[in-house]
């Protein structure tokens, strides 16, 4: 039995000009659901690893990459794996806060928004995010594949849908 030489895997070749493209809005968009740049830069790289292995058409790029990024995050949020450090870590980079208890109850607030939308469905999820993370109805639209006529029902049954979550939270404390 011989051993086999390592396979190499086959590198896109669109794929840097789509990274240089899309990187801004990858980590824009996982920032906005992990709250932390350098968590939502681990995320972008394991978004474009993942790229770098599809046949996702390069056209389509964009959208797939946002959604890939949302998806990521939440399972980042959900899986609980970096729990520790978020909390861990102080508003790192924000405005300085001259009241520690408005940056403690800021934080707080933060990571219940951040668990709420973990428990949303995910189609929700990520429509939140996508569409707070900047992009328009239509570009949340591709990315969901959806009418851009319904982005925004989905997206205030999302709110809605958050808005319940939280209270629910808030009443069981």
């Amino acid at each position: 039995m011989g051993l086999s030489p390592p396979r190499r895997e086959v590198v896109r070749a669109d794929l840097e000009q789509v990274f240089r493209t899309a990187y801004p809005r990858v980590v824009a968009v996982a920032a906005r659901v992990l709250g932390s740049r350098d968590e939502a830069e681990d995320v972008a790289q394991e978004v474009f690893l993942a790229f770098g292995r599809s046949t996702v058409p390069a056209g389509e790029a964009p959208a797939w990459l946002s959604v890939a990024a949302a998806h990521t995050a939440l399972n980042h949020i959900r899986s609980g794996r970096r729990r520790a450090s978020r909390e861990g870590n102080a508003d790192g980079g924000d405005a300085v806060c001259p009241d520690v208890a408005d940056a403690v109850v800021t934080r707080d607030e933060r990571r219940l928004v951040r668990a709420a939308l973990a428990r949303l469905p995910r189609r929700q999820a990520v429509a939140l995010v996508l569409r707070h993370s900047g992009l328009s109805y239509t570009e949340v639209a591709a990315a969901l594949d959806i009418s851009p006529g319904s982005v925004g029902t989905t997206v205030r049954r999302a709110e809605s849908a958050l808005r319940k979550e939280l209270n629910r939270h808030a009443s069981s404390e």
